[in-house]
């Protein structure tokens, strides 16, 4: 189902609902031609042809592997929460965030329904995203502390946001599947971002995630694995014999924050170690 076109809250222009690829909407990077993965193994298969961050996020961005998941996120897009009535929905898998060359990477889990299945961008138009952009502010990795749509002006530098999930699932709860349909993106990820020394992984889903495409890229680590929590720190040796630092923290999601498990200051020391 597609919507009649909405106005896009930076640009003004007109969107339907989801938002067809190559239609000028802010950080869209695909195309028409785009080729677009239907499956698990159409993902694996596209994603080893990207050479680079752009030919990755594209396909990312018009990804089908997910029956469920395409459903679901079209489905929100074109019904849309009351408060957003008069916006455009994405409605689309959201590719990662920031630079191609990275000193640091973010691993998240996937957008939000109301968030970046909205706006088309990691960590915008929530309150996850209102709180890791202001830490990432803070650090000196973002040029400012909102993020709240596509086209803001927000830059991320020496750093890449990456998700083990690209689009939005039902209950925020992707399926063992839908995780591993994906996880031929991240995997693809993670070697193109070879210039990455640490990663911060936000929640257990996320450890797990990177923990499962450094075993299939064949990379070493400890073992036994060292176990998720807050503060948590492993190292993964590459096959090119460079080190990447995996720094866990628990999630910016609203029941770690409103519930001060997760408060800024310890948002703060955990950046502060990448």
């Amino acid at each position: 189902m597609v919507t009649s076109p909405l106005p896009h809250p930076i640009t003004g222009q007109p969107f339907p609902s989801p938002v067809p690829p190559g239609t000028g909407w802010p950080g869209d990077p695909a195309t028409p031609a785009t080729p677009v993965a239907h499956s698990a193994g159409e993902v694996a298969a596209l994603a080893g042809r990207a050479s680079s961050g752009p030919d990755l996020d594209a396909m990312v961005s018009v990804c089908r592997a997910c029956p469920r998941l395409v459903a679901w996120r079209e489905e929100v897009a074109a019904t849309k929460q009351r408060r957003f009535l008069g916006e455009p929905y994405w409605g689309r898998p959201v590719p990662s965030l920031g630079e191609q060359r990275p000193r640091v990477l973010v691993i998240g889990l996937a957008p939000a329904a109301q968030g970046g299945n909205r706006t088309g961008r990691m960590f915008t138009g929530d309150r996850s995203g209102d709180w890791i952009m202001a830490a990432l502010h803070r650090a000196g990795y973002a040029t400012q502390a909102e993020s709240w749509a596509a086209g803001d002006g927000l830059e991320l530098h020496g750093v890449r946001i990456i998700a083990p999930v690209h689009c939005a699932p039902p209950g925020n709860k992707p399926t063992p599947d839908e995780r591993a349909a994906c996880g031929g993106w991240m995997d693809r990820e993670l070697v193109l971002a070879d210039s990455a020394e640490s990663a911060l992984v936000l929640g257990g889903i996320g450890w797990q995630a990177v923990h499962a495409a450094a075993a299939r890229l064949g990379w070493q680590m400890p073992r036994p694995r060292v176990a998720f929590g807050h503060g948590a720190e492993t190292t993964f040796l590459r096959d090119d014999g460079t080190h990447l630092r995996v720094i866990g923290c628990y999630h910016v999601s609203q029941q770690n924050t409103f519930t001060g498990r997760l408060t800024e200051s310890m948002l703060d020391e955990a950046i502060g170690r990448l």
